[in-house]
């Protein structure tokens, strides 16, 4: 990603977020889409899904953008947020990775077909239906075993790298002050804002945050 997309200043990291793009499977477009915009948004890694014919990655292939040593803008939280849960204000931006998994998110059932938002199908074989919904939602966009397979071995290489422990927790699906207060761990997008649906708790990916 262009490096007027990120800040190369370094920070201890002792959090990592797990997000995914809303978006098409393509993880060298995400950086592509970030390196177009005027905002300092980006996350380090993105994981890539199954490519269609002809397309130039592969499943699970993690790309990165920029160092995990470095931080930009991936969180989007608001001196509000803080406020709401009684807690001062921390930059943790700066002091967690983020990981964007690339998958359309939540689908929608019409006429027999599962939509994303911008109206497109995903075919049933992609489809994650969750027992119980999950905001509102009971389809998801599928997380492949590749690209999970591919969060644990980031993880544990952060967990080395920065001795971040990696223990589940229920709370992390969502708004935990545990994540607000910049306590170390794995968390999501759900852990800091409640208008976000990324990540979704499939069945697969709690079992491999749980294994570790």
């Amino acid at each position: 990603v262009s490096q007027s997309r990120y800040i190369a200043e370094e920070h201890p990291k002792t959090q990592i977020y797990l997000h995914h793009t809303a978006g098409n499977p393509d993880p060298f477009g995400v950086f592509r889409w970030w390196s177009n915009t005027p905002e300092r948004v980006a996350t380090c890694i993105s994981i890539g899904g199954r490519p269609n014919l002809g397309q130039n990655w592969i499943d699970g292939e993690v790309v990165q953008g920029f160092s995990s040593k470095h931080w930009a803008y991936h969180l989007g939280l608001k001196q509000s947020v803080f406020s709401y849960n009684g807690l001062p204000y921390k930059s943790l931006d700066k002091i967690s990775i983020g990981i964007e998994i690339c998958n359309w998110g939540q689908l929608s059932f019409k006429d027999g077909k599962y939509y994303n938002y911008v109206g497109g199908v995903v075919v049933a074989e992609d489809v994650c239906t969750l027992a119980t919904p999950f905001k509102g939602y009971k389809h998801f966009h599928n997380y492949t075993d590749a690209q999970i397979a591919a969060v644990k071995e980031m993880l544990l290489s952060w967990r080395d790298k920065y001795n971040i422990p990696l223990t589940y927790n229920e709370d992390i699906w969502d708004i935990t002050k545990r994540a607000l207060k910049g306590e170390p761990g794995v968390y999501t997008h759900n852990s800091v804002r409640k208008d976000k649906t990324d990540v979704y708790p499939h069945p697969k990916l709690i079992a491999m945050l749980k294994s570790l």
